[in-house]
């Protein structure tokens, strides 16, 4: 995975951060007048400084590269330089000083690059497509001349799996920090998503929450996004983590950024899950929603029902675990939206019926009027909504927390704000 950014000195910190905390190493400082043992932060810093000043007018001047291997790779440190010097060669970066740190905080092998795309005369390496294409290519290739599991391989499917984190303890900040940051640099490079609530998804798979406050609050009204961890039942634990103190800042413009690409790539995915359902119905002569959610978790696609405190059922997601794309069921079309699957299961939605969800539920006071939610007819306000599914630890909840405006990030709103002394977040 490659990073662009402006700032040289924010990602060097985060890596020397991860250095003192003991969950990391600096292998190696390549193309540097020392070894890395012997070099200072501001030296580590200046070396890869002077070449940015050559060219004050790229703002984008820094360039953070990860790369993971399978966990059943144990791999030494000279073969890590080697692998490291052979991909930064074929992206173009060679002669290139750059800095490679060694992470022990996931669950997987990975080393972290720190470079600068301006040469020592003055002009930039071109990034545009690198990730896709140059890095793409260099990975191949590397797999094979040095005998690494490929990525396309079944086993190197869930190489980056985290943990859930541990939502059954009060963490202080640090512990919170660390155990969050973990989960979002998982999910946010993994899966495909265009709206908070379908980035929630996901996040609350692991225990996670991003979080918008009340619409009176004072994060709200600044365009603010905090992470907290969240537990099975939905309760918010633990401190609260602002975006902006997390590395990559994923706030909530930011998060906006990804929403519009995503929105763009996950059409092409949207046939597997519709197969998926379609399949299940044509096969059955009936199917419940339990039968229908089972059937799902087995083809790797978890559904979350989303429903109010009162048991109503206002929308349905669905989050692929194979494409790793998040869908709302009204984006697939209406036979796959909660009042088409309700219909589909034979349930007639009457006031009062009792209707068995799945443990991915979401049994929220959020806003059921919220229009650009997913609606049942009217005249079931009173509907409620009875978990009779077995106690499993296969199945992990998922819940998710719905706003009116979570769907669209206050910066894009087009909205100005009308506090004058605005707190950036």
């Amino acid at each position: 995975m490659i990073h662009p950014s402006g700032s040289l000195r924010k990602v060097l910190n985060y890596n020397e951060h991860k250095v003192n905390e003991g969950v990391a190493q600096c292998l190696e400082a390549a193309y540097y007048l020392k070894d890395a043992d012997k070099l200072t932060f501001n030296e580590k810093l200046g070396r890869l400084q002077k070449l940015a000043a050559l060219r004050e007018s790229t703002t984008v001047n820094t360039v953070h590269i990860s790369l993971n291997f399978d966990p059943s790779e144990k791999h030494s440190t000279e073969k890590l330089k080697e692998i490291s010097a052979a991909y930064m060669e074929k992206i173009g970066f060679s002669g290139q000083p750059y800095l490679l740190y060694q992470h022990f905080d996931a669950g997987h092998p990975h080393v972290h690059i720190l470079t600068t795309n301006i040469k020592a005369d003055g002009k930039a390496i071109n990034l545009h497509n690198l990730g896709k294409i140059q890095s793409e290519k260099a990975r191949k290739e590397i797999e094979i001349s040095f005998g690494l599991v490929k990525a396309s391989d079944h086993q190197r499917r869930n190489v980056y799996e985290v943990q859930p984190v541990n939502a059954k303890v009060e963490y202080g900040k640090s512990e919170t920090k660390r155990a969050i940051a973990n989960v979002l640099n998982h999910i946010l490079d993994t899966y495909k998503f265009s709206s908070l609530p379908e980035l929630n998804a996901v996040l609350n798979r692991y225990n996670v929450s991003a979080e918008r406050g009340s619409e009176q609050s004072r994060v709200f009204l600044n365009g603010g996004l905090l992470y907290r961890i969240r537990t099975p039942d939905g309760t918010l634990k633990g401190v609260p983590i602002k975006a902006s103190d997390f590395y990559g800042e994923p706030t909530l413009k930011k998060l906006g950024e990804k929403f519009i690409e995503h929105e763009k790539e996950k059409p092409k995915h949207k046939a597997r899950i519709k197969n998926a359902i379609d399949f299940l119905f044509i096969n059955r002569s009936s199917s419940s929603l339990q039968q229908m959610i089972l059937e799902l978790h087995k083809e790797g696609i978890d559904t979350i029902v989303r429903q109010n405190k009162d048991g109503v059922v206002y929308g349905i997601t669905y989050v692929d675990h194979t494409t790793k794309c998040v869908f709302n069921g009204s984006d697939l079309g209406k036979s796959y939206s909660a009042k088409g699957i309700l219909e589909r299961c034979g349930i007639d939605h009457h006031p009062g019926q009792s209707i068995a969800p799945s443990i991915f539920s979401n049994r929220q006071s959020g806003n059921e009027n919220d229009p650009h939610l997913e609606k049942l007819p009217d005249g079931n306000a009173h509907e409620q909504m009875y978990n009779h599914l077995p106690t499993t630890t296969v199945l992990e909840e998922l819940l998710q927390y719905e706003n009116a405006s979570a769907y669209l990030p206050y910066e894009l709103s087009g909205k100005k704000k009308k506090r004058k002394n605005s707190i950036k977040r």
